[in-house]
């Protein structure tokens, strides 16, 4: 029988050709996903016909690209053999033509969104646009009748969060956020150990502290021509008119854009902490700056007492969990591995798990990245109208708790949250940071 590789020292667990250490891990991002290339090369023969193990291309989910960069990309190579692409779409369309090329597809390219969801061929949409692209196509999306698989982190700010949610409730789509740790058996076993006591009472979670946004400069960039195939209207989405600049294209780093880290990353190690705590429909009541400034150190409190504490600092922590601390013990939960103190947690744990299985499904190079088991559950949940492991409301309660500890740092003082409401108890100002002004065409729906 294969058995899990061990380590006497740490006691920390993962699989073969998973092996990094903390530092490659933490320094990973989006850096060193620019440096990494996949190839899936069953994607080329995707509209092969049906053979043993290998459904036949009208028996697939027919999936649509909105957005073909780099993380959506690596959504697209890995597609289960269960769904086929049928057309994809980008604002950048020699973006959506590279890659067309490169997988040799001979899928039609749509500049504008609306195109492709106005296809009847299309079942299904992977939104892997920028942070403040996302929830606008994921509504019309599901206005179109289209279930979506919708990329991490899945808002720009918490209300419009909750539109989406609403519009995937009210047209009864399946939505599915790309937080794959979801799918990932070596978490669910460890976060299912810290919410049934498995630690004893539960004392502190300990959360990286991961940095925000920054400002807008204060002096303009300098008119730019727009790169041919770009539609700059369209890439700007909801955000304030300017001209063009490359300098916007790095949109990860502008607070106008993305939350940053917090948001990027916290996306993931947030959701394990909201899963282990067993608060996937909530978030904490209160929040406090540790400190002063975008980078300081936010402390939270939940309604049950648990208190989480975004401290800890880059390769001195988990970036894709969190440590949890208990009267029995810590248990360390990071992307796909677990490692605690005392050891004997951790090999307790072990003995929950399917080794062989676990072992074949993340035994090659994609398994840090690879979304593939993840996206199969959204297939899954397409056929039986299921709600998928990382529904809608799962991602927009995680991501919101991201969102919060940065209004902390914003606002620079203790705020008190009704997680029911969606509203600061008491406080008109904190409450202005949870919308923000959209550019006209670029509106919410009213749902």
């Amino acid at each position: 029988m294969t058995t899990l590789p061990r380590s006497s020292n740490s006691h920390s667990r993962r699989f073969r050709k998973c092996n990094y250490n903390r530092r490659q891990f933490l320094g990973a991002g989006i850096a060193g996903l620019a440096a990494t290339s996949f190839g899936i090369p069953f994607l080329i023969s995707r509209h092969a016909l049906a053979a043993p193990g290998r459904p036949g291309a009208n028996d697939r989910i027919a999936v649509g690209a909105i957005g073909v960069g780099l993380r959506a990309s690596l959504l697209l190579e890995q597609l289960p053999e269960s769904a086929q692409i049928i057309a994809l779409s980008d604002c950048n369309l020699p973006r959506a033509e590279a890659f067309k090329e490169k997988m040799k597809g001979a899928w039609p390219l749509h500049q504008n969104y609306h195109e492709l969801l106005a296809r009847k061929d299309v079942d299904a949409v992977i939104v892997g646009t920028g942070d403040f692209q996302r929830v606008l196509p994921c509504i019309h999306a599901c206005q179109a009748g289209k279930d979506v698989y919708a990329e991490k982190p899945l808002t720009l700010y918490i209300s419009e969060g909750r539109a989406l949610v609403n519009a995937v409730r009210k047209y009864d789509r399946v939505l599915q956020v790309g937080t794959q740790q979801r799918s990932m058996e070596m978490n669910r076993i460890a976060c299912e150990l810290v919410r049934n006591g498995g630690l004893g009472k539960l004392l502190e979670v300990r959360a990286m502290n991961y940095a925000m946004g920054k400002p807008s400069p204060a002096t303009p960039f300098p008119e730019s021509p727009v790169p041919s195939g770009l539609d700059w209207n369209l890439w700007l989405n909801q955000g304030a008119e300017r001209p063009y600049h490359e300098e916007w294209m790095s949109w990860m780093s502008w607070r106008e854009f993305a939350g940053g880290e917090m948001t990027n990353w916290g996306a993931h190690g947030v959701d394990q902490i909201q899963w282990a705590l067993g608060m996937d429909d909530t978030g904490p009541v209160e929040i406090k700056p540790l400190g002063e400034g975008p980078g300081s150190e936010v402390a939270m409190r939940y309604k049950n007492g648990c208190e989480v504490n975004f401290v800890l600092q880059r390769n001195h922590g988990p970036m894709g969990g969190a440590v949890f601390v208990g009267e029995k013990g810590k248990l360390e939960i990071n992307r796909n591995k677990f490692s605690s103190n005392p050891p004997e947690i951790a090999q307790e744990l072990l003995k929950r798990l399917d080794a062989a299985e676990e072992e074949r499904k993340w035994s090659d190079d994609t398994a840090l990245w690879q979304a593939r088991w993840h996206m199969q559950n959204w297939i899954d949940c397409i056929h039986s109208r299921q709600r998928p492991v990382a529904d809608v409301e799962i991602g927009h309660r995680s991501v919101s708790v991201c969102h919060l500890a940065n209004i902390a740092r914003i606002a620079a003082r203790p705020l008190h949250w009704n997680p029911d409401t969606e509203q600061f108890v008491g406080d008109a100002d904190a409450n202005n940071y949870l919308s923000r002004a959209r550019r006209k065409g670029f509106e919410l729906p009213a749902i």
